[in-house]
């Protein structure tokens, strides 16, 4: 019988975070939620292992199950050396088979390490978890153009989820039973001096958002009046993030205009774009402006829930069954009239 160990980690100690040092993240809730139900079909049993701070035990004392953690100072912190030690001896008192957690930065840098220190074999950006009396996982190829079903013997087994893909588990709080499990560290060469991050102001990617908010070049073509309004076409789209919490993408042919010497949006960069070279952001909703909808942009928006897009184009890609609702109308004039409404709702 399989024994399936889910990996957890507390938030990071970050004063711009909406997630608390002393609370698990998002993503370890989500992860929970698909082994509670891996280890429901398998008839398998469940251990949960958190790192960082045990207290966030808490909100785990409704799954009924066995709590582990590794806590104190030095894991706090995401560190290499201590994160592998922590997790090999989370694995270790677990005798787990299947290993599931989190893709997160913490967790992608350490689980292909502590999975080789186990003999074991690891699997990553897993999107599902299928199979009746075998585990078998999803996941996506050639940037989301090719859906692979994997399973293989070896054990442990080990699945970094990516985000957004199950529920996040929601319990009731309450004390629970934490087992604590003794790591021996080696001696650690990395010092955690500090947390920098932009400011929620300044964050324009946020993948937890439930908005993604995708620009294209045409905000940076010349408009009605024979000008182009870069400085304008950059607040309305600021003004937006900052009133509907929402993400930032864009298109290539956008991101790409800095280096042709076009006129630019200062804050946008590689990283936020969306598509075949780019990002699949998992969003609950989608708004497109000045975006054509070419298909090498479109298949980055596959898990994008609800899709809206504006454009003055009616025989755009958008119109032609890729978006739910299209807008034919002027972006500036949209987006210009949504913020007010936004800034309206607020006072």
């Amino acid at each position: 019988m399989e024994s399936i160990l889910v990996l957890t980690h507390t938030a990071l100690s970050d004063e711009n975070s909406v997630e608390t040092g002393s609370a698990l993240t998002k993503a370890s809730l989500e992860v929970v939620t698909a082994g509670r139900e891996l280890a429901a079909r398998l008839s398998a049993s469940l251990t949960i292992g958190i790192i960082g701070d045990a207290s966030a035990a808490n909100a785990l004392a409704s799954a009924g199950v066995r709590l582990l953690a590794v806590s104190g100072e030095a894991f706090i912190q995401a560190r290499y050396a201590s994160d592998a030690a922590a997790a090999e001896a989370l694995c270790r008192a677990a005798q787990a088979t299947i290993v599931l957690a989190p893709d997160s930065a913490r967790f992608a840098r350490v689980a292909a390490g502590v999975a080789h220190r186990l003999g074991g074999f690891i699997d990553t950006h897993i999107t599902a978890l299928t199979g009746s009396g075998t585990i078998e996982a999803n996941r996506w190829f050639y940037r989301q153009r090719i859906e692979a079903v994997l399973s293989r013997a070896v054990r442990p087994w080990f699945l970094l989820l990516d985000a957004g893909t199950h529920a996040a588990f929601a319990g009731e709080s309450a004390p629970a039973q934490v087992e604590q499990i003794a790591v021996q560290l080696p001696a650690l060469r990395t010092t955690v001096s500090g947390f920098r991050a932009p400011s929620q102001g300044e964050q324009t990617i946020r993948p937890d958002a439930k908005i993604l908010f995708v620009a294209g070049a045409g905000w940076t073509k010349k408009q009605p009046d024979g000008q182009i309004h870069v400085a304008e076409a950059g607040d309305l789209i600021l003004g937006f993030l900052h009133h509907a919490s929402a993400s930032l993408g864009s298109s290539k042919s956008l991101v790409d205009q800095g280096g042709e010497g076009n006129s630019v949006l200062p804050f946008l960069t590689h990283l936020n774009q969306i598509g075949q070279t780019g990002a699949t952001p998992r969003h609950q909703k989608g708004l497109s402006t000045c975006c054509h909808g070419e298909e090498p942009h479109v298949v980055g928006w596959r898990f994008i829930g609800s899709r809206r897009a504006v454009n003055l184009d009616p025989n755009c890609g958008w119109t032609r069954g890729k978006a739910d609702v299209v807008y034919i109308a002027d972006a500036f004039a949209v987006m210009a009239k949504v913020n007010a409404l936004l800034e309206a709702k607020e006072t």
